[in-house]
């Protein structure tokens, strides 16, 4: 392919897009023991949740770190996989005329240099992290984790490279990258959280390679769904069973069932990230989880789980012909199923939720309508299919394999009561 006339700078956050998010303080954590590791995934967690600024956060999880060695953040970050193909993709920007920046807010600078020379990025940018005698102090510093800190950052290499915002594309996935999502740049979301998804221009999920025609300026193209699309969707849909069992074996017994398997779950997540499978578990994750998902903690089906659960327990009452919490788990797995099948084929992006698709939410209001008349009357079938594939296209802040189910439950019990 041709070079482009003028260069363009293409900036990449690095946790959650070209490595696993947050596998590198979980790995670091592990070498510290369990109660390290559990405060420094609470001081994540408070960040996450909102009650704590990312600078805030990052100091409590580093004080944690005092006196580990430099060598052993290297070696941590040495054996976190990184995303597929990343070599290929980094060369097709380069024969693009692209010049290449990472930029993280979660990493130290060290590592962050010495990934970014493995793939010939010219920037490299991470936190500053203080040390004596090459151990940590638990000390750490720089712009990158200030507030608007990403945007200086990015303001001198525009200079330094003599470029502006309009010559410049940020990929990223969390809302710590709203900063530099300005209106110039292109802004590319690569499975991308709520404010991302509504900031950004385009939004890619799966594989990193979709980034590569957004920067052509190609149109999105349709795509039939892939093996692993096919089988993780199947799975989902089969939730629409579990309100059908539940009134044959009871409420608590699905519960319990269901509650086990999500902790045999995680503990095959845990070892499968460790190189230890079970088997038999880890072969479908390997089949029903995304690319993305494959390289770190894929927590989907947990979520569903407590989807599930949650609903069931809070709406245990029915009726012949009407059970809210079944068809609000109904509609919750065929319409979510049907909403990412169809979503690709003919990709028209909603206006609010870049991820999602005027296809792909008119098929999943279709089937969660006729999921629901199973388990309620076709005019709250119709209610529910409404509120549910509502949820599922707004830009929540809260995973929707939870949202769904509930807030749907609570409507159609809520409605129920007064029909």
């Amino acid at each position: 392919m041709a070079q482009t006339q003028k260069p363009r700078l293409v900036v990449f956050d690095v946790e959650g897009v070209l490595i696993p998010k947050n596998r590198f303080i979980f790995e670091l954590g592990k070498t510290l023991g369990f109660t390290t590791l559990v405060k420094m995934l609470f001081f994540g967690f408070l960040y996450e949740a909102g009650i704590l600024k990312l600078e805030s956060a990052l100091k409590h999880v580093f004080s944690n770190m005092k006196g580990v060695e430099l060598e052993t953040l290297q070696y941590i970050f040495d054996k976190i996989p990184a995303t597929p193909l990343l070599q290929g993709i980094f060369s097709q920007l380069k024969n693009r005329n692209c010049k290449i920046a990472l930029i993280s807010s979660g990493l130290p600078t060290v590592v962050v240099k010495k990934f970014a020379d493995c793939l010939g990025a010219e920037y490299a940018i991470g936190i500053d992290v203080e040390n004596q005698d090459g151990k940590l102090t638990g000390q750490i510093s720089g712009e990158a984790i200030a507030p608007e800190g990403k945007m200086k950052i990015l303001s001198k290499i525009l200079i330094a490279e003599n470029l502006e915002l309009k010559d410049c594309v940020v990929v990223a996935d969390d809302r710590n990258n709203r900063c530099i999502f300005a209106p110039e740049v292109l802004k590319i979301g690569f499975n991308a959280d709520f404010v991302i998804r509504v900031k950004a221009d385009r939004v890619v999920n799966g594989k990193l390679s979709g980034i590569i025609p957004v920067i052509d300026g190609k149109k999105h193209k349709g795509s039939f769904p892939t093996i692993n699309d096919l089988v993780r969707e199947d799975i989902h849909a089969a939730g629409f069973f579990m309100p059908v069992i539940a009134g044959l074996i009871t409420v608590p017994a699905v519960a319990t069932i269901i509650i086990l398997i999500a902790i045999v779950y995680t503990i095959s997540e845990l070892r499968r990230l460790e190189g230890r499978e079970l088997r038999f578990v880890s072969a479908i994750t390997r089949h029903a989880a995304s690319e993305s998902e494959l390289y770190g903690f894929a927590a989907a089906p947990l979520y569903f789980a407590f989807g599930i659960v949650a609903t069931l327990l809070l709406f245990p009452a029915h009726t012949a012909g009407n059970y809210p919490a079944g068809a609000a788990i109904a509609m919750f797995c065929f319409g979510d199923s049907a909403a990412s099948l169809f979503g690709g084929l003919i990709s028209t992006s909603l206006p609010i939720n870049k991820g999602k698709t005027w296809e792909g939410s008119l098929a999943g209001f279709l089937f969660a309508f006729l999921a629901g008349t199973f388990f309620v009357s076709p005019l709250l079938a119709l209610v529910g299919a409404a509120i549910a594939m509502t949820i599922e296209v707004l830009p929540l802040p809260v995973n929707d394999n939870v949202l769904i189910p509930i807030i749907t439950g609570a409507a159609l019990m809520l409605i129920s009561s007064f029909v």
